[in-house]
Parts: C-alpha cells; sequence; structure tokens
C-alpha cells in the first residue's frame, strides 16, 4: 500500500495561514513556528519579523543572531499550547514577513529603515511580532506605531534594566536609552506604562512604575498582572520583551544577564494575564545564541513569543 508523501518545507508550501503541519525539527526551512515566509498581508493577523542588529549593545554582542535562533526553537512548537489548550494559529492567520533589511554599512539609515519596515507591516491592520535584535530597535518600532495607533502608547516591558539612561550627548542612542528617548519624544506615557523584572540601579526611571523582580519575587505573580493591568488600563499598549528579564539560569545566552531575575515560569504567567491589554504590538529581543547552553535562552524566547501570539489570539477567539 502506497501512503502519500508528506510534505516538507512548510515555510514554502503550505497553503492556508492557519492549523498546524509536523515536520522534523531539524530539517526544511526554519521560519517562525513554520508558518509561510510571504510579503503578502492580505488576510494576515500576524506577521512575525526578524530584526537582526547588534550595533547598539554596550557589552556583549550577538543579537543579530537572535532571529534565527528563535525561528530554530519554534520548530518545537507545532501543538496546542498549556494551558491554553489551543495553538495561536487555531485562531490567528501568522506568517513569517523575513528580516527587516538593515545596510550595516551606513549606520545612520537603520533606525528609519527599520520604522518604514514597520510601516509597511502595519498599515493593513496586521500586528507585528518583532524578533530582535537588541533592545534598541524598539524605538524606531514605537515610532511607526504611534504614527498607526496615536500616542503616546503605554508600554509593557519585561527587563532587567530599565533602559532610561539619560544621552551622553544629543545624538546617542543605544540599547539602555531608547526609552529615555522615547518618553523625550512623546511615544510612551510613562505614567501609563510598568517595567517589570528590573534590578539594576538607575537615578531616574522617567515616571514609569517600576516592579522590580525583587517585588516580583516577594509579590507573585497575581499581585503583579493586577499591577500591570491597572497601569495600562485600556490604553493602547506595546509590548516588549527583553530577554535578560529572565535569571541567567533561565537565559544565559543574551548581551547583559543580571542574577535574580525571573523563571521562565514566572514570566509566562505573568504574560498570559495580559489578554485584557489592548496591544498594538510585541518584540522578544536580546537573544544572542553565541552564549547560549543547550539552547535554552532560545527555547525561552520562543516560547515567549508563542505566548504572546497566545494573548492575541485569546482576545479573538
Amino acid at each position: 500500500m502506497n501512503e502519500p508523501i508528506r510534505d516538507t518545507d512548510h515555510a514554502i508550501h503550505r497553503t492556508s495561514h492557519l492549523g498546524y503541519e509536523s515536520e522534523n525539527t531539524y530539517s526544511g526551512v526554519l521560519s517562525f513556528m513554520r508558518r509561510r515566509y510571504t510579503r503578502d498581508l492580505a488576510g494576515v493577523d500576524v506577521a512575525v519579523t526578524g530584526i537582526p542588529l547588534d550595533l547598539a549593545t554596550t557589552f556583549r554582542t550577538g543579537a543579530r543572531l537572535g532571529p534565527a535562533a528563535i525561528r530554530a526553537a519554534t520548530a518545537q512548537l507545532n501543538e496546542k499550547m498549556h494551558p491554553w489548550g489551543f495553538g495561536p494559529c487555531d485562531h490567528l492567520a501568522v506568517v513569517d514577513y523575513g528580516d527587516c533589511p538593515l545596510d550595516n554599512h551606513r549606520p545612520a539609515t537603520i533606525a528609519d529603515s527599520i520604522t518604514e519596515h514597520t510601516r509597511r507591516i502595519i498599515a493593513g491592520g496586521t500586528t507585528m511580532l518583532a524578533l530582535g535584535g537588541d533592545h534598541f530597535v524598539t524605538y524606531p518600532i514605537l515610532k511607526a506605531q504611534v504614527e498607526k495607533h496615536g500616542g503616546p502608547l503605554s508600554l509593557i516591558h519585561f527587563d532587567a534594566h530599565c533602559d532610561t539612561w539619560p544621552d551622553d550627548a544629543p545624538d546617542s542612542l543605544n540599547h539602555g536609552t531608547m526609552f529615555y528617548k522615547a518618553i523625550q519624544d512623546g511615544l510612551i506615557d510613562p505614567k501609563r506604562s510598568v517595567q517589570i523584572g528590573i534590578r539594576t540601579w538607575n537615578d531616574d526611571f522617567m515616571g514609569m512604575n517600576v516592579l522590580g523582580a525583587d517585588w516580583v519575587h516577594e509579590h507573585g505573580v497575581k499581585a503583579t498582572i493586577a499591577r500591570i493591568l491597572d497601569v495600562v488600563g485600556t490604553n493602547k499598549t506595546y509590548l516588549t520583551f527583553d530577554i535578560d528579564c529572565l535569571d541567567p539560569a533561565f537565559a544565559p545566552g543574551t548581551g547583559t544577564p543580571v542574577a535574580g531575575g525571573l523563571s521562565s515560569a514566572q514570566a509566562l504567567a505573568i504574560l498570559r494575564g495580559l489578554v485584557p491589554v489592548k496591544l498594538v504590538g510585541m518584540d522578544v529581543v536580546e537573544v544572542a545564541p553565541s552564549y547560549d547552553h543547550a539552547e535554552i535562552t532560545a527555547i525561552a524566547a520562543a516560547h515567549v513569543a508563542a505566548e504572546m501570539l497566545c494573548v492575541l489570539a485569546a482576545q479573538r477567539r
């Protein structure tokens, strides 16, 4: 009896943006969750895109390799997600839009390239999930999001660092100063924004609400979710997750690891509580696979990204 030949390379051949197809994790084109690679956004709910940049780091480089590592790790995620009881692609049409084109030989053009890339994706109502790349990439993304949705936006920011360091010079912008700039530029409302997992010192948090790692450990997941929802309320919100929010035991492969962070279980549980939030866009950043061990950082980031999609799916069911 001849069995039908099972197709492979669903990133190229799949015809539906919904549902799942199993494929060996070690072969084929490694798109995000084996979604189709396409720039056609007709009927697409979410476009996942990579922003392979690490020119704005202050410690260890390597985050430019993050998008590829996260995509590879998502090859394992082809089933219903626990504890949701569904997978994001059961309810969302998701594609892999490929990477943002960047000219590293002309660094002055990079921020505008990221903003324009974001504009193209979100212009027709598609939600963008970005895979970094260092955390600077959130700043040019926010510019396009505010153009589209109005602002200032609320920010839900998972991180070990507040990223509100003041500039040493007017033209200085890196992965530790971009939210200082974003607040100055009116892109985010600090009073309606919240940072989770912070455990490094800063003289000025720019008015943002800070739930440090110690606070989360002491008060727990439910209290953290309640506080986040209270802060952002009904405001349109951008969600950004720096993987160094997690303790290095769960995410060693990052540029600026800091001990004492959240566990992956804590972070995922908090993300699941964000269904009431009006999310306009999301990113997962700062995965540096050169420092990873057994791919555990990439796996953690893949699960963070998948949980973000499940939150959107739960909103639209």
